[in-house]
């Protein structure tokens, strides 16, 4: 027979690992190696087998003790009750552990889940969150709005004020589980004998039964209304952001609190600006003119219209900042991105004839000057040669 290997190696913990290390090594161990999820393979069921031996000696001061000072020779006569039987394996019996709760960890619903998470589903829970959207307009998204929305909520019924039984009636204790809303199953399995607790079904967890149901809300306890509600849109929300307003989505399960109202904000496209994050970008027109000459031109932004004062000869898709001028902050709408402006200088058309002769002799000062530019650096060229030939 082969040589049994240490137990801390078998789960990869230290001699001084503490008894949450231990159960965190085990989950992960006999996750990776559980039979149902190796079909077949022989290697992994022995391994298996070898973490559940370690895990339920060192997982018991006492036992662990004994191991620490004999190492596996403290057990070789321990029978049914230690690890030299190995229980459904050949008498490995689990004793004094959580096994069931360590499964329901690790593989969820397969064993039925622990009685923490049961504990947990039977107690007090919010009730769901409900989830809508509205549309805006981008000035609304901006400068925020109100808007009222119509939904259909769940309330207490008010025939039976909630508890679902019919008028003259009451809610009565569960038989099945005498009001816990769980119930215990044991049931032999590959690890021995083993408890799992579950959700009662005839109560589902809340620990009373109704007989005779309400005629308004079929036993529910709850009725549905349609509700209008003003939801507060804060200015400088973007596109597909969502505000969060408490307590008015479902009711809460096991006197647990409504849940929450979550809305989706659809902000509408603008024809003239661009959004992105808190800055704000747009084109202006300005007329050739203006470009050559400078002078005030009409920019429209958020605020309405600002005059900006263009310098002479500024070039088509120069790029100007309106500082201030963008969008305000979610937090704090006093601090505004900026406003960033593409200026494109438009080249007219439809020219008369006299417009077209007064264009051309510009365009023949434009030539006439450069040329006399030019000769004028020529000359100097040729005085400064003749008086270093001197």
């Amino acid at each position: 027979m082969a040589e049994k290997r240490d137990y801390y190696e078998v789960l990869g913990v230290s001699k001084t690992a503490t008894e949450a290390e231990i159960k965190k090594a085990y989950r992960q161990v006999a996750k990776k190696y559980h039979p149902d999820t190796n079909p077949d393979n022989p290697e992994a069921e022995q391994k298996f087998k070898e973490a559940s031996e370690a895990y339920e000696v060192l997982s018991d001061a006492q036992k662990r003790a004994k191991y620490d000072q004999f190492g596996h020779a403290a057990f070789d006569q321990g029978g049914g009750s230690g690890p030299g039987g190995f229980g459904g394996f050949g008498g490995f019996e689990f004793t004094g552990q959580d096994m069931g709760d360590i499964f329901g960890d690790i593989f969820g619903g397969m064993f039925g889940g622990g009685s923490r998470s049961s504990a947990r589903r039977n107690g007090p829970r919010q009730g769901a969150n409900m989830r809508i959207s509205i549309h805006i307009s981008f000035e609304e998204a901006v400068f925020g709005t109100t808007k009222d929305v119509e939904i259909t909520l769940s309330d207490d019924c008010k025939t039976c004020h909630g508890t679902g039984a019919a008028p003259g009636s009451a809610p009565e204790t569960c038989s099945r589980c005498g009001g816990k809303g769980q119930v215990v199953y044991t049931q032999q399995s590959l690890f021995g004998t083993v408890q799992n607790v579950q959700t009662c079904p005839d109560c589902n967890g809340t620990g009373k039964v109704i007989k005779n149901k309400c005629p308004d809300c079929h036993g529910t306890g709850y009725v549905r209304n349609r509700k209008r509600i003003q939801i507060t849109v804060p200015a400088g929300i973007d596109n597909g952001q969502t505000i969060r307003i408490a307590g008015k989505g479902e009711p809460g399960v096991n006197g647990g609190p409504r849940g929450d109202l979550m809305v989706v904000v659809l902000v509408g496209e603008h024809p003239i600006f661009q959004r992105d994050g808190y800055n704000i970008y747009s084109s202006a027109p300005i007329s050739f003119t203006s470009a050559a000459l400078g002078g005030t031109v009409t920019i429209n932004t958020l605020d309405g219209p600002y005059q900006y004062t263009v310098n002479p000869g500024t070039q088509t898709d120069t790029r100007i900042r309106l500082r201030g001028k963008g969008v305000p902050s979610r937090r704090n709408k006093n601090v505004r991105g900026d406003h960033y402006v593409t200026l494109i200088v438009q080249v007219p058309e439809h020219l008369t004839g006299e417009q077209k002769d007064l264009l051309r002799q510009f365009e023949a000062s434009l030539e006439g000057r450069n040329s006399q530019a030019g000769t004028a650096g020529k000359t100097e060229g040729f005085f400064s040669k003749k008086k270093k030939n001197k």
